[in-house]
């Protein structure tokens, strides 16, 4: 190796160098974006920031998970049973609960070995994408989406081709489009039901046609499905491995938001496949090869699981239902207030809203992106620009906050837009 002198020292030439794939992937996450407008709030503002960007409703009151699911927590680590490492797929009476409480909404039944208990619906979406890459693959994704698919696709080397939501049609698939976009190199479409970010609900007839679609093409349907339930509106969530007879699902879920903790990183990978097309394809061994070599969810609430789902009372799931549907209806009447930001529909699901932003009754603000920042720096309050989520000039608010946070932080953005509405 070459070395020379610099000021007396010897300057060593080093053959490694951070992998740029990382640094791309991280640009278009959630929490890279948030980050970059956190950090362009005032110091100086004495007002509370009020965080409408990430979907996070754990530390509000309002939002407090069941006791039952502490509880269960509790008594799981205090019983020294689960200190020790996991199976890599996670532990059977987990796996076993899982595939039982799924169950109820299906047409079938799903096995423990159906269910791979993964570190958050995160670590899921990165064995899909991971097993399913090759050489040469796409993979179909909706936009406006969720950008992690985008992250870890890029991170895969997997090719992403785009097919548009439809907001004139309660953010439907155009699967006109999903058709055109698809060749012999496709490998999948994600769709993401209740909506993140769009706050919809697909019809059960939707989902069919979606499930056709896939079949035609040949391509598997990853349906992530983490804000499963979580609906208020006149569509019920149907599960789309309802349609597995049709075309393999694979499910992708977690405890994360039905039970408001997110920061418990348990999640799951189901594989939905009446006609085990899945197992034949080797999409099942891969998925197994690829947990042997990863991490896994902290034991001692994969322990807690089973009891997390059989004691986690009705009461509590209505009263954040009910929850969600007063602060969706409120942000939704609010955002009428604020003459430059339009929302296509009313959210019937999930924890979120997409608004349309109008630049042309605006002064100097340039896009979605220098919206969030001076909003930001301004008013301290937290939106998602929808570059993040693949369309411009569009905003993503979460309403999964107390109520009285989202009406002061939909106020501040109105006092934003006076201050920087165009004269007449």
């Amino acid at each position: 190796m070459e070395t020379e002198m610099e000021n007396g020292n010897v300057s060593q030439k080093w053959c490694f160098k951070g992998n740029e794939l990382l640094v791309k992937s991280s640009a278009v996450s959630v929490r890279g974006v948030l980050n970059m407008v956190v950090g362009n709030l005032n110091p100086d503002d004495p007002r509370t920031v009020i965080p409408l960007g990430h979907g996070d409703p754990s530390p509000f009151p309002s939002f407090r998970t069941a006791a039952e699911a502490e509880n269960s927590v509790s008594e799981a680590l205090y019983s020294a049973k689960f200190n020790g490492y996991a199976s890599t797929v996670g532990i059977l009476p987990a796996r076993k609960a899982v595939a039982e409480h799924l169950s109820c909404d299906l047409p079938y039944k799903l096995s423990p070995d159906d269910v791979y208990l993964t570190s958050g619906c995160a670590q899921a979406i990165e064995v899909i994408l991971t097993v399913l890459a090759r050489p040469n693959a796409n993979i179909l994704l909706p936009k406006p989406g969720f950008p992690h698919y985008e992250a870890r696709a890029l991170f895969s080397n997997i090719q992403i081709r785009y097919f548009d939501l439809l907001p004139e049609h309660d953010w439907e698939v155009d699967l006109d489009a999903v058709e055109a976009l698809s060749d012999e190199n496709t490998i999948a479409m994600v769709i993401i039901n209740p909506g993140n970010p769009c706050g919809n609900v697909y019809k059960v007839e939707h989902l069919k046609r979606v499930a056709e679609t896939a079949r035609k093409l040949g391509i598997l349907v990853i349906s992530d499905e983490v804000y499963y339930h979580l609906t208020f509106g006149s569509n019920p969530f149907v599960p789309m491995g309802v349609f597995a007879s049709i075309a393999p699902v694979i499910t992708l879920g977690s405890i994360s938001k039905r039970w408001m903790v997110p920061g418990w990183r348990l999640g799951w990978l189901v594989t939905n496949d009446p006609n085990n097309i899945l197992k034949k394809q080797g999409i099942v061994d891969s998925i197994i090869g690829f947990l042997n070599i990863s991490t896994d969810p902290a034991t001692f609430v994969q322990g807690a699981l089973s009891q997390i789902i059989e004691k986690t009372k009705a009461d509590f799931f209505a009263k954040i239902k009910d929850m969600l549907r007063e602060t969706a209806e409120l942000c939704y009447s609010k955002v009428k207030e604020i003459p430059c930001i339009t929302c296509p529909s009313r959210p019937e699901g999930g924890l979120f809203v997409m608004v349309r932003l109008n630049l042309s009754l605006l002064e100097n603000i340039e896009d979605d992106v220098d919206f969030c920042l001076k909003l930001a720096k301004e008013e301290s309050v937290i939106v998602l620009p929808g570059v993040a989520l693949g369309v411009k000039n569009w905003l993503r608010i979460t309403f999964a906050v107390e109520p009285s946070s989202l009406v002061d932080g939909l106020h501040r953005m109105k006092a934003f837009y006076e201050r920087h509405a165009k004269k007449q």
